[in-house]
């Protein structure tokens, strides 16, 4: 798979590293920790930050306090090609979690279960036949007061990132109350060439999308950083570091993709101004790197 340009990120509290070392060990081929580090001083104390991969796809995880909680809101297939790799992967995510659908056969799937591992990270683990290169797709449920907007959120997201289409796999019939007939069953959609998945959900969920999983938009310039700042940036109170808030209730991180440089040159320096700031302005933490 080529560079990621979309890269998940988890909010934990202080599990960031203990559930890094959890996923590389339960996932094993292709997973590693790619590096660790801390930012100090932040309206949480000193913050660990994890950079790793899972089956060659590129993750974030933060350790800053108890302020979001990871739900079930965005998931991940994990396309495997063989039985017993379900098999596998499942009975390593089980260890301690919660059970969303019972690992076994279905319509769509000889082998797929639904977990809640112990960190809160809900994973769709799968047997898929045929040729595909990326393994890990992250899925969004849209609940509550979005339910019924999944096809014209996915959209809206094609509208504007680069290699990008959607379209509506399967859509939910008579019959399959409370779903709204018509409505996205599930839909694939393909952002700078990554695939993701979304779903409607009338449910009773007690959980939507929040900040502690995030998506991750990794700009090559300022410009980059304006033109999604603008596209996706709609709630203006949840402007901060570089976050933003969709009109769907999704929070992406809109940074360079050079962040961790351009941070650790002076992290001293870089921290307290970058913690002041809503939309990342690259000028301003190459000079406070610098000490201006």
């Amino acid at each position: 798979m080529a560079k990621q340009m979309i890269t998940p990120h988890l909010w934990y509290d202080r599990e960031a590293k203990e559930a890094a070392e959890f996923y590389v060990s339960a996932f094993g081929q292709n997973s590693k920790i790619k590096d660790i580090s801390t930012i100090h001083d932040t309206p949480s104390g000193s913050a660990d930050i994890v950079r790793f991969d899972i089956l060659g796809h590129e993750f974030m995880a933060i350790s800053a306090g108890p302020l979001f909680k990871i739900n079930p809101s965005i998931s991940f297939h994990v396309k495997c090609k063989k039985v017993e790799e379900v098999d596998e992967i499942w009975e390593k995510l089980s260890l301690g979690g919660t059970v969303m659908m019972e690992l076994g056969e279905y319509p769509f799937s000889k082998r797929y279960g639904w977990i809640q591992d112990k960190y809160g990270v809900s994973w769709q683990v799968i047997y898929a036949e045929g040729d595909y290169l990326q393994r890990i797709i992250p899925v969004l449920m849209f609940t509550r007061d979005v339910c019924g907007k999944a096809e014209e959120a996915i959209n809206f997201y094609a509208s504007f990132f680069p290699d990008a289409n959607a379209q509506v796999l399967a859509r939910y019939a008579v019959g399959e109350e409370p779903d709204e007939e018509g409505t996205v069953k599930y839909a694939q959609f393909i952002l700078d060439g990554q695939e993701f998945g979304a779903m409607d959900s009338a449910r009773m969920h007690d959980f939507k999308f929040n900040e502690a999983l995030s998506l991750i938009v990794n700009c090559k310039d300022q410009q980059e950083i304006d033109y999604f700042w603008d596209k996706l940036s709609a709630v203006p109170e949840a402007e901060q570091c570089g976050w933003v808030k969709d009109k769907y209730g999704v929070s992406w991180q809109i940074i360079p993709e050079n962040m961790g440089e351009l941070m650790s040159k002076n992290l001293e320096k870089t921290t307290p101004v970058m913690l002041e700031m809503k939309k990342i302005i690259i000028e301003d933490l190459k000079q406070a790197a610098e000490g201006e």
